[in-house]
């Protein structure tokens, strides 16, 4: 069921806000982030980051409280991620680079929660 526009509006807002809060998370951890809202045929990625030789493909998602954050990620949506990652691969990748697919987590009054390498095909 499709959402009605002002509802629409207000859920693209928030997910813009979650994502500049992770890209700054991030960076407070030393990546550099090197794409942000990446389409590819095969879906979107939120954030691409970048520490040393290792690719970080990330999924961001923010919820309402944190118990529903546990239910924020699923193995269809971190599949789309993979491989919309393997397209991008090409475009960004540098001689000697490894990737891996990471979610960060958003919920009001907690630190994001960073979850690395979640995804090992499937």
């Amino acid at each position: 069921m499709k959402r009605p526009p002002a509802e629409r509006l207000a859920a693209e807002k928030r997910g813009r806000q979650a994502e500049r809060i992770a890209a700054w998370w991030l960076r407070l951890k030393g990546w550099q982030i090197v794409g942000r809202r990446m389409r590819t045929p095969a879906g979107e990625v939120d954030l691409v980051a970048r520490r040393g030789a290792m690719l970080a493909f990330v999924e961001v998602k923010a919820r309402g409280s944190a118990a529903e954050l546990d239910l924020a990620i699923d193995e269809r949506r971190l599949a789309r991620v993979a491989k919309a990652a393997e397209i991008l691969w090409h475009e960004l990748a540098k001689p000697g680079d490894d990737m891996r697919i990471d979610v960060i987590l958003l919920a009001p009054g907690r630190a994001p929660r960073h979850l690395a390498n979640v995804w090992h095909g499937g």
